[in-house]
């Protein structure tokens, strides 16, 4: 159900009134009144909270204090979830699932479980592992998720009416369950604000195509969210996730519950793993109480009620291989010099002792283009601080991805974390620059990037969070000046649903460089590519301009 706002004007009326019939209690303290107008006093009682015994559903299974957590296999574990349970599935692409345990939930069939709610950051990839099974299965109802991406079976599932889906930028996600796990029950974020997701309009369950209209109907629409202003800035409200189940894949896990992540796996394992009222660990390695050390424990044993070996080998999903010297026979396409013209330019962005994020795509190239001896720490979004280059074949870790699902390396002085930790970093302005790509960006600096209405129905994954604080990081777009069929990309106001409103302070195309005045709103053209003109500009942007006086070459 919606939540509703309440205007300024009837809190206020409402709050005279409570004020005036509400019985005002007794301090506990024999104080005297003192002489100023301030006096210490208890606040009055207006509500006396219930316990609330009308509610009914299937019980989480139960658990018994005492018992050991060892479990023969994945099949034991999970024989007595209930259909209708939601269930937390960590893991980042298929990096850190729990393969072994969905494996034991889908031979249990649709007759025995069904009906479920998953909540993960992406339900699993277009030729299969994680969630997957479950989806095609026909045992998951419902997800809430930041990222269809390539699954083009889920896509077509959802735009067809037969799975919900809950769209939620990926770190809020995460702080929602982080939230439901530290007993929270809301909170107000950035996030998301002046977009489709504050005012519920994604759909969560299509129906078919009106017949009248030839448009598809909305079986269930999204919920709004409730406002509110801190500091001159609009938050919206976000309520915390908590689950029956979570499932999560460690690599080393103790007879008491005691959870060693590696790497990147940590991404969603250590806030899921919190947030259930039971939760199963598929581990990798089973070890004696006491072989994990206590600083090297990522998720104490108090949250985790059921451990299983893992049978099921990890899956990499991208395995993107560091290319090696002279295997380009130096001839780059159109394309290519295109693309590479975009990220020589944005690598001046990234000053030496910068913390950057980038995103995949063009935004990945720029550090190749970084200046002998400059230093940039380069974050990526699922929990990773110091990313390196592609690996060797020599270097691939299958617990070492981006936020692309690819390969990488970790350089000296890096850290891995879980994604309510990267997710701080990014809304707590702790990024000095956030380089994204786009679909559209306005001329007052507004992004869309995550969705093309009846075409396209990807997410926003962690975009709406990496520009929920524009005013403490900056925010640089790298796109090609105009789309596939030679559409502009920069308009004078974005058709697309937006990923921010007002957030973007530089764009960088192949053919020119555009300031954005955030608060004013107007572009200024900086820079033009080599033999690029003013009038080739004109032609190919949807919206005006000024330009500088003194236009500076992007080379």
């Amino acid at each position: 159900m919606a939540t509703r706002r309440i205007s300024t004007a009837c809190l206020s009326r409402y709050s005279q009134n409570a004020f005036r019939t509400a019985p005002r209690s007794r301090s506990l303290l024999p104080i005297s009144r003192p002489h100023s107008l301030r006096q210490l006093q208890t606040s009055p009682l207006l509500y006396q909270e219930q316990a609330n015994v009308g509610k009914k559903r299937d019980p989480a299974p139960q658990l018994v204090r005492g018992e050991s957590k060892l479990f023969k296999d994945a099949d034991a574990a999970v024989a007595d979830i209930k259909s209708g349970s939601t269930i937390l599935s960590a893991g980042f692409g298929l990096c850190g699932t729990a393969e072994t345990i969905i494996e034991a939930l889908a031979k249990r069939g649709p007759e025995s479980l069904n009906g479920l709610t998953a909540v993960s950051n992406n339900a699993g990839a277009a030729g299969g592992g994680g969630l997957s099974p479950l989806v095609q299965s026909g045992q998951i109802d419902r997800l809430i998720l930041s990222f269809i991406g390539t699954n083009k079976s889920l896509e077509k599932q959802y735009l067809s009416g037969k799975i919900a889906i809950e769209l939620c930028p990926q770190g809020t996600i995460a702080e929602r369950i982080r939230a439901g796990g530290a007993g929270i029950p809301a909170f107000f974020t950035p996030t998301g604000i002046n977009t489709l997701l504050q005012s519920g309009d994604i759909p969560v369950r299509l129906g078919p195509v009106d017949k009248a209209t030839n448009k598809q109907t909305v079986l269930e629409g999204g919920q709004p969210r409730e406002t509110r202003i801190f500091d001159g800035k609009v938050y919206g409200m976000e309520k915390a996730i908590k689950a029956d189940v979570a499932i999560l894949r460690a690599h080393k896990v103790d007879e008491a519950g005691n959870v060693q992540f590696r790497y990147t796996t940590k991404a969603f394992g250590q806030v899921m793993g919190k947030a259930a009222k039971v939760t199963i660990v598929e581990a990798e390695n089973i070890v004696p109480v006491g072989e994990i050390h206590p600083d090297h424990v990522h998720l104490p044993g108090i949250y985790v009620d059921r451990i299983v070996p893992s049978k099921v080998e990890k899956v990499i999903e991208i395995r993107k291989l560091k290319e090696a010297e002279g295997q380009s026979n130096g001839e780059k396409s159109a394309s290519q010099l295109r693309r590479e013209r975009i990220a020589k330019r944005t690598a001046k962005e990234l000053k030496n002792g910068y913390y950057v994020n980038l995103g995949v795509g063009i935004p990945t190239l720029a550090p190749s283009f970084l200046p002998s001896g400059s230093k940039v720490w380069i974050q990526s979004e699922n929990g990773l601080l110091g990313m390196g280059a592609y690996p060797t074949e020599e270097e691939v870790d299958a617990d070492v991805i981006n936020a692309g699902k690819e390969t990488v390396t970790i350089v000296p002085g890096g850290s891995t974390f879980d994604s309510a930790e990267s997710f701080a970093m990014i809304r707590g302005g702790h990024i000095d620059v956030s380089v994204l790509g786009a679909l559209e960006v306005s001329a007052n600096g507004d992004l869309a990037n995550f969705m093309i209405p009846g075409k396209v129905f990807k997410g926003m994954g962690g975009a709406m969070d990496l520009v929920g604080n524009p005013d403490q990081t900056k925010i640089v777009i790298a796109t090609d000046h105009v789309a596939k069929d030679g559409s502009p990309k920069i308009v004078e106001q974005c058709a697309l649903p937006l990923t921010g409103a007002k957030c973007v302070s530089t764009i960088i195309t192949d053919l020119c460089v555009f300031e954005v005045d955030r608060t004013k709103g107007g572009l200024t053209l900086t820079e033009l590519a080599p033999g690029v003109t003013v009038e080739t500009i004109k032609e190919k942007t949807g919206a005006k301009f000024a330009i500088a006086d003194d236009i500076k070459s992007m080379e």
